[in-house]
């Protein structure tokens, strides 16, 4: 890997970006704001963050696929504008066209090039050589593993000879084992100078993933989306997962992400008022099993978020929406990096099913604007039926389509568990049908 130098210009220079999406209604809803990133030459730079804190979007902006409301966005110098030779996406999904072979699906990274074909298949072999797929040329998606598709997925970026490699979550839909073979086999080709790639910006989810990886690492925040920290990982490759100085950089990022949370999730973190916030997309069972290991020993009611992941095997993306769940419903406190459980906290954990879904019910109607609101509304009127869009339009005057959706979603399984209210999927409609007055 090159050494970087103040002098380098970078290889993406993003200034003061903001992005808005529309809202049904048509007004603007910010996604992003304020955005300052470079990419310089001869780093992995991270993006890392919750669901919901336009980590997607900003990379989408930074390969000119999203033009951003105000801002500059600059490649090489140059003001980026659209898609442009010399950026290449690996993408979450492996996205290949199942008619076509490992060698003709990476061939199709050429194709805005208009090469001789001596040169296509020339190129296209060896980055398939590069990436691990020689002599699987003519297999086609249907016979290749996951790991072996999302390696073919990597050989058709590179295929381009990138200058910027953007990767947007491109282990996160593989086994775990899967994954950290790619993720090493990745690096390796990386530090050995054996790819033309000059600087690579990464999404992810997975903190461990972003320290393994990542020279430096922007942490994003929601609403909007924006940069809370930027944490240098001043380490050498390989690295150790069990290197004190790596588990203090892990533990920072948590840190980080945990305090965030805590302010925006509320109620203890302010946030009463109105439908909002978003809800985190988790089921109450999953918060029960979660509560009952956080009162077990060794934890004995609270622990270190990431000392509490590892033996429940959770990543960031599975275990945020757990912790900021707990704390919406005030079982749980969150202090930095630290979930405690409430003295409610411990009877839930503790309770039979009965009574923990008596307790859940107490505090949904508490701590829950939204299934609150829905039972009332349900409770008002005459046939103690409403529709699902009804309240979809509340939530989409706060929320995008996609947040308000997922938040209703989860508005259901709550109440549907709490026995607080009931929802028929087929008629989209909530009822009080056989539930407990």
């Amino acid at each position: 890997m090159t050494d970087m130098t103040e002098s380098t210009p970078p290889v993406l220079d993003i200034r003061r970006v903001c992005v808005t999406f529309a809202k049904p209604s048509g007004e603007p809803f910010p996604v992003l704001t304020d955005i300052d990133v470079s990419v310089q030459e001869g780093e992995i730079l991270g993006l890392l963050g919750r669901s919901g804190s336009g980590k997607s979007t900003l990379l989408r902006v930074a390969a000119g696929l999203i033009r951003p409301r105000s801002g500059i966005v600059s490649y090489r110098g140059a003001p980026l504008t659209g898609p442009t030779e010399g950026i290449a996406v690996v993408f979450q999904t492996f996205a290949l066209y199942p008619w076509l072979t490992v060698l003709e699906n990476v061939e199709l990274g050429l194709d805005a090039l208009d090469l001789p074909e001596s040169q296509v298949r020339q190129r296209a072999n060896s980055a398939i050589d590069v990436i691990g797929l020689d002599g699987f040329q003519s297999a086609y998606p249907r016979e290749l593993s996951g790991g072996m598709r999302q390696r073919v997925g990597f050989a058709r970026a590179l295929v381009s000879n990138p200058i910027l490699l953007l990767m947007d979550e491109p282990f996160s839909a593989l086994d775990v084992l899967t994954a950290e073979t790619l993720r090493t086999d990745f690096l390796d080709v990386w530090t050995s100078h054996r790819l033309p790639t000059k600087a690579v910006l990464t999404v992810t989810h997975n903190i461990e993933e972003a320290v393994l990886m990542c020279d430096r690492i922007l942490v994003l925040a929601p609403n909007p989306g924006h940069i809370a920290a930027e944490i240098k990982v001043p380490l050498a490759q390989p690295r150790n997962r069990l290197d004190a100085a790596f588990r203090a950089i892990v533990d920072e990022i948590y840190s980080i992400l945990t305090s965030r949370m805590a302010e925006t999730v509320g109620p203890q973190g302010g946030m009463r008022r109105g439908l909002v916030p978003q809800l985190p997309e988790v089921s109450a069972d999953r918060l029960g099993g979660f509560a009952e290991a956080l009162a077990a020993p060794p934890f004995d009611g609270q622990a270190e978020l990431p000392r509490i992941a590892r033996p429940l095997a959770l990543e960031v993306n599975q275990l945020f929406p757990i912790a900021a769940a707990l704390h919406m419903l005030e079982f749980a406190e969150l202090h930095d990096s630290t979930i405690k459980l409430t003295s409610a906290g411990r009877v839930f954990a503790d309770s039979g099913a009965d009574d923990r879904k008596r307790l859940f019910r107490e505090h949904l109607l508490r701590f829950v604007p939204l299934a609150a609101h829905i039972r009332q509304i349900l409770d008002e009127r005459e046939d103690h039926r409403a529709p699902r869009a009804r309240f979809e339009f509340e939530l989409e005057d706060h929320l995008p389509e996609r947040e308000a959706d997922a938040t209703l979603r989860t508005a259901i399984g709550w109440g549907r568990y709490a026995e607080l209210y009931g929802y028929d999927d087929t008629t989209q409609m909530f009822t009080l049908d056989h539930m407990a007055a």
